[in-house]
């Protein structure tokens, strides 16, 4: 039962690198998971540029809303969120 659970976090995960990266085009990803359904990321963007932290955080969760949506949606949380625009 374990293996299921590992397969199934590690799918949500690339679900959740997947979605963000398409929403934001050249974006860093880095998913940890925490937990059945529980998630860290950190996502480097260029689209942060001049946005506040709050503006950076609904792009992320604009883009993996339909991931958290439904009666058993694979990604239950976001335990921590960390949104950084690229150093130039």
């Amino acid at each position: 039962m374990a293996l299921k659970l590992v397969g199934a976090q590690d799918d949500a995960a690339e679900r959740l690198r997947t979605a963000i990266r398409a929403a934001l085009p050249g974006a860093e990803v880095e998913v940890r998971t925490r937990g059945a359904g529980h998630f860290e990321l950190r996502v480097v963007a260029a689209a942060f540029r001049e946005r506040s932290r709050l503006q950076q955080h609904q792009l992320v969760y604009g883009a993996i809303a339909s991931l958290m949506a439904g009666d058993a949606p694979p990604v239950h949380a976001i335990d921590r969120l960390v949104t950084e625009a690229p150093v130039t």
